[in-house]
């Protein structure tokens, strides 16, 4: 019996399936995190299984289990060269293709493995499309070492960039804290509308005990916008690294 998908996840779906559809035999490709990159990985293996042949680079724990699962070959990051293509997704991305990412707690693998691609596809569903960032809470992985004296300099740093009253949570909360497959923490920041995303994403990563931050600036190249109706839409950004 078929899935029975909501709209959302339909979404996801359609823009999963074409991702996947995007990848060439004998290409090294970086696998996301989230739910949408769980309908890719899935499809990947569907075509994998009919003969394509493919080397993943997992960003997480969950997604190498995954992969191997559904029969995609994988490998680590530190074993092969630069990546053809990476496919990730977003918990929100504004019309200039910055984003926010992280919810799912991998942001240090993913922007890892998002920089180390030729080219960075945001796999998503339109409901992460914004205006602007920072619906989504901001989320900054930390050091556990010493992590409330971290999150103090993340909290004078945040005032004193206009941000007021910023509302910072340690991610599954003190008796039971979200530890990342680094073996840190993740402090949530809800900052309401990130009016510099490129000056503060600098600013926090210059904090002692801040080991990443969520804000991907400049990373990625396209994105892939599923809809509920199944409709397809890709954005193409601006290489502004390749100064284009």
């Amino acid at each position: 019996m078929a899935e029975q998908l909501s709209p959302q996840d339909a979404a996801k779906q359609a823009a999963a399936d074409a991702a996947a559809a995007m990848i060439e035999d004998g290409m090294l490709v970086g696998l996301g995190s989230g739910t949408t990159l769980r309908r890719f990985v899935r499809s990947l293996g569907a075509r994998c299984q009919a003969g394509l042949k493919v080397t993943g680079v997992p960003t997480s724990e969950t997604t190498r289990a995954l992969a191997i699962e559904v029969g995609v070959p994988v490998a680590d990051l530190n074993d092969v060269g630069e990546l053809d293509i990476v496919f990730d997704g977003a918990d929100e991305i504004d019309p200039q293709g910055q984003m926010i990412k992280g919810g799912g707690g991998n942001l240090l693998w993913e922007k890892i493995v998002a920089t180390a691609g030729k080219r960075f596809v945001a796999v998503i569903d339109g409901s992460k499309t914004k205006d602007q960032l920072g619906q989504f809470p901001l989320p900054v992985e930390v050091i556990r070492f010493g992590w409330h004296a971290t999150e103090r300099l993340i909290r004078e740093l945040l005032i004193e960039s206009g941000y007021l009253e910023p509302k910072i949570v340690l991610r599954g909360g003190l008796d039971t804290p979200f530890v990342t497959d680094s073996g840190h923490y993740i402090l949530d920041c809800a900052l309401g509308v990130i009016t510099h995303p490129e000056a503060l994403s600098v600013a926090l990563n210059r904090i002692p005990g801040v080991v990443e931050n969520g804000l991907f600036i400049d990373i990625a190249r396209s994105a892939i916008i599923g809809e509920p109706d199944g409709a397809l839409k890709t954005i193409d950004y601006p290489d502004r690294l390749a100064g284009s």
